[in-house]
């Protein structure tokens, strides 16, 4: 899909979220950036870096389109724009939510900051994990940041907490899928009783026994999702100190994984 095409797309939908900021009559200061420009300038730095966003190409700093990450991210705006296109999905008929698929990667967090640990897959270095769950075709509901060191099952249900309401038909909003798919990780009796006190079946792998329970069949979506987020450069290695501004780009990169799901087709 040609940028210029998502861009658009995704800028008729955020434009009407972003709060207006009235400019001072007394002493107004420098012009505002435009919020397009910055748009455009975050989704570059998203690929490459802050530091190495041209200024003279969007007409935005890479300083200024930080600022507008994080002042958009405070204002709730990455949230709706996500919530917006879920539902967008679900008018279309593409959202699938029989099942709902969820897994973790580790990422090292190069600069340390809050939601950091210990990663035991690292050799103790310090490191993050995101969290992901997706309807069963690997539409990302909800991610969450977290330390390295933190256990996958103990996420299970603030990561179920965190599905938004999804609306886009008549009738009650939508949150909740039938079923839930994990691997190994997340095998635990305590937490297979607290899903089902929500209304979901757990189907979750057992520890102890052989491969080939057949779920890697159903859960090959949610590892493509993660491929996909790890598109982004600025989520596979966590070099912000801030997790909210890894927040933000991660609620960033969902829409757009939404947004071309709902493109294409």
């Amino acid at each position: 899909m040609r940028e210029e095409v998502l861009t658009d797309e995704l800028w008729a939908r955020l434009e009407p979220l972003i709060p207006v900021c009235p400019r001072r009559f007394r002493y107004p200061g420098r012009r505002r950036a435009d919020d397009r420009a910055a748009l455009e300038g975050i989704l570059y730095a998203m690929r490459t870096g802050w530091n190495r966003l041209p200024t003279a190409l969007f007409g935005a700093s890479g300083s200024t389109c930080w600022r507008r990450l994080t002042e958009w991210h405070e204002a709730g705006v990455w949230q709706q724009l996500h919530e917006r296109l879920l539902a967008e999905l679900r008018v279309a008929g593409l959202l699938d939510l029989s099942a709902a698929l969820v897994d973790s990667t580790h990422l090292r967090a190069l600069k340390g900051g809050p939601h950091t640990g210990p990663s035991p897959v690292d050799r103790r270095k310090l490191g993050s994990k995101h969290h992901l769950i997706t309807d069963a075709g690997g539409v990302p509901l909800a991610v969450t940041l977290t330390g390295g060191h933190r256990n996958d099952v103990t996420q299970l249900i603030p990561l179920i907490d965190a599905i938004p309401p999804i609306r886009g038909v008549v009738g009650k909003p939508r949150r909740r899928p039938r079923r839930i798919y994990a691997d190994r990780g997340y095998d635990h009796d305590k937490y297979r009783r607290l899903v089902r006190a929500r209304g979901i079946t757990p189907v979750i792998a057992r520890r102890g026994v052989g491969h080939g329970s057949g779920l890697g069949t159903v859960r090959w979506p949610v590892e493509r999702t993660f491929a996909w987020l790890k598109g982004f450069r600025r989520l596979r290695i966590r070099t912000e100190r801030r997790a909210d501004v890894h927040q933000a780009m991660l609620s960033l990169a969902c829409s757009i994984i939404c947004l071309r799901k709902l493109i294409l087709n």
